[in-house]
Order: C-alpha cells, then sequence, then structure tokens
C-alpha cells in the first residue's frame, strides 16, 4: 500500500462557468487562490530543503568514518615514530617511545594554551544585555504609569 500526499494545487477553470461572478467572489476566489500558492510553494521549499539536509547528513556520516579512521591511524603513526627513533638514536625502546610520549605531551599542551587564551577573551554579550536590561525597564515603567492611571 502507498501513501500519496495532498499537494495543493489551483483549478484552472471555474467550477460553474456560466455563473457570473461578483467583485467579492473574484476576490474571495483570488484570496484563495494565492493562499493555495504561497501553501504549494512552502511545500515545495520543505521538501527540496529537507532532501538537501538529507543529502548533508549522508556526506558528513563520510567525513566522521574517515575521521575516525585517521585517528585509529595515528596509533601507527606515534609507533613508528617510537621504533624509528629508537632505531635512529641507538636507544633502546623505551628512549624512542619516551621521546614520541615528550613530543605529543609539548604539543598538547601547547593546544590547551593557546585553547585557554581563546576562551579567556570571550566576554558577555554587553549590548545585547544592556538592551534587554533596557526593554525591561521601559516595559516596566510603562506598566507601572498604566496602574498610576488606573487608580
Amino acid at each position: 500500500m502507498t501513501t500519496r500526499e495532498h499537494i495543493a494545487s489551483i483549478p484552472l477553470t471555474a467550477d460553474d462557468p456560466t455563473a457570473e461572478a461578483s467583485i467579492g467572489g473574484l476576490v474571495r476566489d483570488a484570496t484563495a487562490h494565492v493562499s493555495t500558492l504561497v501553501r504549494a510553494e512552502v511545500e515545495l521549499a520543505k521538501g527540496e530543503i529537507t532532501k538537501e539536509i538529507k543529502k548533508g547528513v549522508k556526506g558528513s556520516v563520510f567525513f566522521i568514518v574517515a575521521l575516525t579512521v585517521l585517528c585509529f591511524s595515528l596509533f601507527f603513526l606515534f609507533m613508528a615514530l617510537g621504533f624509528g627513533f629508537a632505531e635512529w638514536f641507538g636507544w633502546g625502546y623505551w628512549a624512542g617511545f619516551g621521546l614520541v610520549f615528550a613530543v605529543m605531551l609539548l604539543t598538547a599542551v601547547a593546544f590547551a594554551f593557546l585553547g585557554y587564551r581563546k576562551v579567556k577573551k570571550i566576554r558577555a554579550p554587553e549590548k545585547s544585555i544592556a538592551a534587554a536590561k533596557d526593554t525591561v525597564a521601559a516595559l516596566t515603567h510603562r506598566d507601572s504609569q498604566r496602574r498610576g492611571d488606573d487608580n
């Protein structure tokens, strides 16, 4: 069993072609047709946007999978670096992996510091807060004036 969506449509001919149309009837019909046309346009836009959002979600899933594979692949890069440092410097494996750990730790500290500096610069939206306070004050003042006039 299939379901069909109801799509609004505007009739191309009058229901009764022999009937004389009054100005009021014409205005009523025009208003109904414009309303139907607007609803049809909204439905069309909603359908197109939904379709595009679904495409975007599907595309973002591929990006998420690629990022996940990349994150798991970094383990092998760090292993190769550890063995490489141990081989290159002639140290034991513990020293090669210790060097990799130190480099990763310094990188994490550097990015944490940069993030802290950026977050520290965040300020409250002072203009919006001031505007909201002004609006509340104006409405409160107007309400108190109205109450004073009634008493």
